[in-house]
């Protein structure tokens, strides 16, 4: 089990920003593709978006498009999802993991389980 621990979440406004940060321990991130996901209450979980190890490719689920942005620094082993214009609805929480990478690009399919995950709450 890769071991990643997601952190950076918090309370912002409507409209607000916030950084997160997927950072692995044990192990090179950059051997994988990595996904954020989130949880609002009483919702499935939901992809958000991935990045390929490269970071050549990446996806976003419609509903982020355009507000957030995926990242990574190789270096630094983290993986980072800039998050603008956030809204209510974005109130979850947060999860990073590997995920499926097929024809260099990146799936928002998990291949392992997520480790702790990282509050957001936007207030309206």
């Amino acid at each position: 089990q890769l071991q990643l621990v997601a952190s950076g979440g918090g309370l912002v406004q409507t409209g607000g920003s916030l950084r997160l940060s997927c950072a692995g321990s044990r192990f090179s991130l950059d051997d994988y593709s990595i996904g954020w996901f989130r949880q609002a209450p009483g919702k499935e979980h939901e992809g958000v978006s991935c990045i390929t190890s490269s970071g050549g490719s990446t996806t976003y689920a419609d509903s982020v498009k355009g507000r957030f942005t995926i990242s990574r620094d190789n270096a630094k082993n983290t993986v980072y999802l800039q998050m603008n214009s956030l809204k209510p609805e974005d109130t979850a929480i947060y999860y990073c993991g590997a995920v499926r990478t097929t024809d260099r690009m990146c799936q928002l399919i998990p291949i392992d389980s997520w480790g702790q995950g990282t509050q957001v709450t936007v207030s309206s």
